[in-house]
């Protein structure tokens, strides 16, 4: 599901498939950015797996995603920030592609640290909390 990888802050890995449901408590990191809007693990898994396969049909697949699903949500998060966070070049004799722009590297970047950053600061909860589940 994950796998070590480059560009990562403190070496974290780079998530390769969509997060499952766990049986213990797993904290996400969800950033509403407006009203009914917001940047998650999966989109943030997105632009991970666009980034590294150079297409949005590829990062799809990976992700168990129809090309359809990962196009809208490449398309929302280029609509809800200050610029586009994905360049995409259509299909044909060229071949096409997709890549992160600047602004969709630093945003990919940013959330990965806070999330690394929100997850440190409760990591020490997580046990006690957990004992607090039913069985």
């Amino acid at each position: 599901m994950s796998r070590p990888g480059p560009g990562r802050p403190g070496g974290l890995p780079i998530i390769t498939a969509m997060p499952r449901l766990k049986a213990t408590p797993a904290p996400v990191l969800r950033l509403q950015i407006k009203h009914g809007v917001a940047i998650g693990p999966g989109k943030a898994a997105l632009l991970e797996q666009i980034a590294a396969s150079g297409s949005i049909s590829q990062a799809a697949a990976a992700l168990g995603l129809s090309y359809r699903t990962a196009w809208q949500m490449a398309d929302s998060l280029n609509k809800d920030f200050s610029g586009p966070l994905v360049a995409s070049a259509k299909g044909g004799a060229s071949g096409g592609g997709a890549a992160l722009t600047p602004l969709g590297a630093e945003v990919l970047a940013r959330y990965r640290s806070m999330e690394a950053r929100a997850l440190a600061a409760i990591e020490a909860e997580l046990a006690p909390f957990e004992a607090l589940l039913r069985r």
